[in-house]
């Protein structure tokens, strides 16, 4: 998700009962990205997903 939602995002968790819900937040907004920086912000959520995934 992009950085402006993540506190919706965390709400929404915690309403859940995943109150340590852990995800990958990339920048906002991403429609004005380059194509190179939008592909580093991928790399960077793959990178955290598996941080988030393998610990």
């Amino acid at each position: 998700m992009t950085s402006k939602f993540e506190s919706a995002a965390d709400l929404m968790a915690r309403a859940l009962g995943a109150e340590d819900y852990r995800f990958a937040v990339i920048d906002h907004p991403i429609s004005s990205a380059s194509e190179t920086a939008l592909a580093a912000q991928a790399n960077a959520a793959i990178v955290r997903g598996i941080e988030i995934i393998t610990s």
